[in-house]
């Protein structure tokens, strides 16, 4: 599924590290869809973190609808540099994920 912030992160750096391991491709779209989900909540938090609680609540629905534009709109509109924050937010999970895996590879 495509997310919002879809445009801005790519997960294909960790996909790499992945590869470089010996697992089956089983367990490969398993950490795969682990790695997604974690980037998706870590985002998430970094963004709900900025906004007030009825800000919160205004983006979960436009969350909830899927509607990606008006997602934009409004975080533009309530958060200066809000897509700055999520790409140093993913960079930041990406890098701690690598140095995991390159981690557990030398194991």
């Amino acid at each position: 599924m495509k997310q919002f912030y879809s445009h801005l992160i790519e997960i294909e750096s960790i996909v790499v590290e992945l590869d470089k391991m010996d697992l089956t491709e089983e367990q490969k779209v398993h950490l795969t869809g682990l790695i997604d989900s974690s980037l998706h909540h870590t985002i998430l938090d970094a963004v709900l973190s900025e906004l007030s609680p009825q800000d919160k609540r205004v983006f979960l629905n436009h969350l909830q609808d899927g509607d990606h534009s008006k997602i934009w709109k409004f975080l533009n509109e309530k958060v200066d540099n809000i897509e700055d924050k999520i790409k140093t937010t993913a960079d930041d999970l990406k890098e701690e994920l690598k140095k995991d895996l390159k981690e557990a590879k030398n194991r």
